[in-house]
């Protein structure tokens, strides 16, 4: 399977990310090492988490996923053939966003011992607190590496003037530069990406992992009308998409999955991994049926019919 760097950070990936935010949440730990197995066997190796995730569950805390992770990772004892992904700085019910450097030192120790391994491939700034100097923030991160905790650093949900100064920063002061970005991006959600922070990536050669890639589940053609919205645990955050946009990229994802003989979902994301600077979508199954949508992915090479189609539908 093709494998694609990340930044100019040397890590090479495959096309897709799995995202573990579904661990712990509407998959539990046995349905999750299925998951994990299904996606590691058909040759993918990229695998997204979060120290927080799942902790608006009842009955959370946050760190399920990672957990569930680093069981899989003992059983399974491959470790050393998966890059992993985890982040820090969200809030829970315990704290809010904070990327001080005391609190990503503790966070860190946090991670590693859930997830049963003694470094991380990609660590990455969940979310910004906005009053930390970004000096500090990757002045941690600087820390973690030269320990050989965290071998490359990436950032998501932060304004593009805070990716920009964090940037230049680590220019100047010879600290760890941000090497991936994980914004929203998908069909529906173009317009932040393209205009305020793709530039940024052009500019300094970033790795783009593209989070809810089908639009928490719109995107796979499920959800037409409001009668659909209970099909599912994630149905209430599509209802802002039942609208002309929505149906006109909807109709447009027929017509071309038709035409592949595939499902909507594996044309978003083939979409989605032929965008310019687009490194490896993340996306989450929560059944092995799903999981085949995902895996096809990569397979398939859309036409520029197909392209200016979706383009047009979704813009």
């Amino acid at each position: 399977m093709e494998r694609r760097e990340l930044g100019n950070s040397g890590l090479k990936v495959s096309p897709i990310t799995f995202g573990g935010n579904v661990f712990g949440w509407t998959v539990d730990k046995k349905q999750s090492f299925k998951l994990l197995d299904a996606f590691v066997e058909a040759g993918f190796n990229f695998i997204d988490t979060a120290d927080t995730y799942s902790w608006w569950v009842a009955g959370n805390k946050g760190g399920e996923s990672e957990a569930i992770i680093g069981h899989w990772f003992t059983e399974r004892k491959n470790r050393d053939r998966i890059i992993l992904s985890t982040k820090v700085g969200s809030q829970n019910n315990e704290h809010p966003v904070n990327v001080s450097k005391k609190f990503i030192l503790e966070s860190v120790e946090k991670s590693l011992k859930r997830l049963k391994t003694d470094y991380i491939d990609l660590y990455q700034t969940h979310f910004d607190d906005e009053k930390t100097p970004v000096e500090e923030t990757l002045s941690a991160y600087q820390q973690l590496i030269d320990e050989g905790k965290v071998r490359v650093i990436g950032t998501s949900n932060m304004s593009p003037e805070r990716i920009r100064k964090s940037l230049k920063a680590a220019e100047k002061e010879g600290l760890p530069k941000y090497e991936t970005l994980q914004p929203l991006y998908n069909l529906m959600e173009r317009e932040k990406y393209e205009h305020e922070l793709r530039g940024i990536v052009e500019e300094n050669n970033m790795g783009v992992l593209s989070y809810y890639s089908l639009a928490s589940g719109f995107l796979t053609g499920k959800y037409r009308s409001k009668s659909d919205l209970d099909k599912s645990e994630r149905g209430g955050g599509v209802e802002k998409y039942l609208n002309k946009k929505g149906f006109k990229v909807l109709e447009a994802l027929d017509k071309v999955s038709e035409k592949h003989g595939t499902t909507q979902a594996t044309i978003s994301l083939a979409w989605l991994m032929a965008r310019p600077t687009i490194t490896a979508p993340i996306v989450s199954a929560t059944t092995l049926k799903q999981m085949e949508s995902i895996i096809k992915a990569p397979q398939l090479r859309l036409d520029e019919e197909d392209m200016e189609l979706l383009n047009r539908a979704s813009n």
